[in-house]
């Protein structure tokens, strides 16, 4: 970016200074992310409030360089409505041996889903806002690229209810599956594929969708385990441990370390989501109900990403397809 270093100003932020362009007005900081902290302004040249990241000494390490690196190339790529888009991108280090900070400046969104998904949602808002995933899943899995990271915290959302999915840093290309590390997704959101090594596609993204949605209407994380080994225990308590079939598929050490395990029997979905944890059923649109939003639910949460629904499945789902629109 070919600018002088006085069309730069510096605002601090108790233990982080952002050095922006002076087109960016009245910066305010939003919150503190992975990779370094976000803040609102006001383009001055667009006439629009924007949010900025600073992606902190982002090329210290490989593995960094490697996020940023998909982040930027992936938002730039990426023109769709429920997918966080890259307006504007710079550095105010004027050579390759001061390079050190990146700034990404995105649009401005009121909120992130992690702060609003235990308020109280009727069941369009809640079908609405799984539509608007799906869509921009959908997207991506139809560029070849899967998410991976796929949490609330990487879900924003605005006051009318528009829903982006931004945090590229960790999505890969389908063709790269299977030497994929354990640990790309926030535990809580991962896929018992993931955790057992055993490779993954595009449905990997459908499990994290389904665990964002149970915890919409359960009011808490479905399944907060302290490590992985934990994490599988607490998906198999409750969606029971799976058949031998799946079973054979894995790698001999951890098939013999879970039948050594105790066998749990699992609960149905009836139990796991008993009708009082949602909202009245729509009085407006008949599909919008408990028993329906448990039926998608029950098709996301499968253990066997074989036998787990696909996101155009998904989406002609009584429970969503209310909503469709084959252009989005």
């Amino acid at each position: 970016m070919a600018v002088e270093e006085t069309e730069f100003y510096a605002t601090k932020f108790e233990e982080t200074t952002f050095l922006v362009p002076v087109r960016y007005a009245n910066l305010k900081p939003k919150g503190l992310g992975a990779q370094g902290m976000v803040c609102s302004a006001y383009d001055t040249i667009r006439k629009q409030t924007v949010a900025i990241k600073k992606m902190t000494n982002p090329f210290n390490n490989f593995v960094y360089a490697k996020r940023a690196y998909r982040e930027i190339k992936l938002m730039k790529l990426f023109n769709h409505k429920n997918i966080m888009g890259l307006l504007n991108a710079f550095t105010p280090q004027r050579s390759l041996e001061e390079f050190k900070d990146v700034y990404l400046v995105m649009e401005h969104m009121d909120t992130d889903l992690n702060k609003i998904i235990r308020n109280e949602m009727d069941h369009e808002v809640i079908s609405f806002l799984m539509y608007q995933m799906l869509c921009g899943i959908k997207h991506l899995h139809s560029a070849g690229i899967i998410h991976r990271d796929l949490k609330p915290s990487n879900i924003v959302v605005n006051s009318n209810c528009t829903l982006k999915i931004l945090d590229f840093g960790l999505a890969r290309s389908v063709a790269q599956t299977f030497s994929m590390t354990a640990y790309v997704v926030t535990r809580y959101y991962r896929a018992p594929e993931v955790i057992l090594e055993m490779g993954y596609k595009e449905n990997v993204d459908i499990w994290s969708i389904g665990c964002i949605m149970g915890e919409m209407i359960r009011n808490g994380i479905l399944f907060p385990g302290t490590d992985h080994i934990d994490q599988w225990f607490k998906i198999t308590q409750q969606l029971g441990t799976p058949s031998n079939e799946f079973l054979s598929k894995l790698e001999p050490m951890i098939q013999d370390y879970i039948m050594k395990r105790r066998h749990n029997p699992g609960y149905s979905f009836e139990r796991l989501f008993p009708n009082n944890l949602f909202p009245p059923n729509s009085t407006k649109h008949g599909d919008l109900n408990a028993s329906q939003a448990r039926d998608l639910l029950s098709k996301m949460l499968v253990i066997d990403p074989e036998r787990r629904i696909s996101v155009d499945d998904a989406l002609m789902h009584p429970y969503i397809h209310l909503w469709f629109d084959e252009t989005e």
